[in-house]
């Protein structure tokens, strides 16, 4: 479906439009599809297309312009994200996770980003969320060690953000630190079913030393009140982060599932069953069960669109108006989060089990994505059960169990 994208312009400045990056993107996507048997066979997405990706300037879409961004905001990021999804899941997961720490470290002081992107304005990072490793203060310094796991995209990345328990002046809190690859080990322990393609591998940490501007502490973020934001003007960095943040993961099931469809509906276009015993040689078109798979299909994406840019419209409105993220949106928007997921897996789970015995080969698309977008729900952030519980205690008023 078509949607209409609400960007916040600012200076002027050149930078290519919205329709150029999101071209781009397709690009990239059809790049991806056509090597995506050998992205999931590696584990991990080329160098080549990343930097095919770099070339591109995608990753510039959600960072800084002072740093040589575009700051298009969240609702390109998932078109933009979509697009290249649609061709591979794993290839658009990294791009995903790659480019929306470029907002993340928009949001850290202002030395912290400098060293990062005035050393190189290309650079992305991997992130590990879960708090993990031990952090001791030292004067002006955390001194790092320990292991993080779930880094997809490590391999292309320059940088690290690990979650840990971070003794900040005020006290210990959840936080994350930046720390650049000269400081880590990569452990290739990455065999999964589905998602293979990311290399979400983990990394190992003997002992490093982090200035204490590397740090940025997780209460901060889940307000939009960091230091950052008040660098970088465009209200997109005052945004909550667990209102939008996880958008990173709902978009690559988005392309997903309109890569799934697509090439459903490829497959199913001009072929004719062979049929088991008889009843061979009819045009599967012509069932109304196919006809009817693709329908929920569309359907199934449509009403996961239209969830999340909703949200993201509202979201940023909220903040360039100078208001703020009331407890009741952050809930709605993790609820989508979640929602949106389990209506995208619904259309590719419609496809699969229509497409028959042709699309279990490893060659298919439709089976990648299946398991490719399976993978995606399973991730914590998006697990349906927490998060549909969590929005139930609010609403009755109790004390929500989550992370909103």
């Amino acid at each position: 479906m078509s949607v209409a994208i609400a960007v916040q312009q600012r200076s002027s400045g050149a930078r290519p439009s919205v329709q150029e990056l999101l071209s781009r993107a397709h690009d990239i996507g059809r790049i991806a599809r056509d090597n995506a048997r050998a992205t999931e066979a590696n584990r991990q997405v080329s160098a080549e297309i990343v930097d095919r990706m770099r070339e591109a300037e995608l990753f510039k879409i959600m960072q800084p312009r002072a740093f040589g961004g575009f700051e298009y905001g969240y609702e390109v990021f998932v078109e933009a994200v979509a697009a290249i999804a649609a061709g591979d899941g794993s290839t658009g997961w990294v791009f995903s996770l790659g480019a929306v720490h470029q907002w993340m470290i928009g949001c850290y002081p202002l030395e912290a980003q400098q060293e990062i992107w005035g050393e190189n304005p290309d650079a992305i990072s991997a992130v590990s969320y879960a708090p993990s490793g031990k952090v001791v203060a030292e004067e002006g310094a955390y001194r790092v060690s320990g292991r993080w796991s779930f880094m997809s995209g490590i391999d292309n990345a320059q940088w690290g953000i690990l979650g840990a328990i971070i003794p900040f002046p005020t006290g210990p809190k959840p936080g994350f630190l930046l720390v650049p690859k000269r400081d880590f080990t990569i452990e290739d322990d990455w065999n999964p079913m589905g998602l293979a393609g990311t290399g979400s591998k983990s990394i190992v940490i003997t002992d490093a030393v982090a200035p204490a501007y590397r740090a940025i502490s997780f209460a901060e973020l889940l307000v939009g009140n960091t230091p950052g934001a008040k660098i970088n003007a465009n209200p997109i960095y005052r945004q909550p982060m667990l209102a939008v943040v996880p958008n990173c993961l709902v978009s690559p099931a988005l392309g997903m599932a309109r890569g799934a469809l697509k090439s459903f509906v490829e497959q199913v276009s001009g072929r004719t069953t062979r049929g088991a015993v008889a009843g061979g040689n009819n045009r599967m078109a012509e069932f109304a069960t196919i006809q009817m798979r693709v329908a929920e299909a569309t359907a199934s994406i449509d009403a996961a669109t239209l969830m999340i840019h909703r949200d993201l419209k509202e979201t940023l409105a909220a903040v360039a108006n100078g208001g703020e993220v009331d407890v009741e949106m952050r809930m709605r928007n993790r609820l989508t989060h979640s929602f949106a997921v389990r209506l995208l897996v619904q259309a590719v789970d419609a496809v699969f089990t229509a497409a028959g015995g042709s699309a279990l080969g490893l060659d298919h698309p439709v089976q990648r994505f299946w398991r490719d977008i399976h993978a995606v729900s399973s991730h914590i952030s998006l697990n349906w059960d927490a998060v549909s519980a969590m929005y139930g205690q609010h609403t009755f008023g109790l004390e929500p169990k989550g992370q909103y």
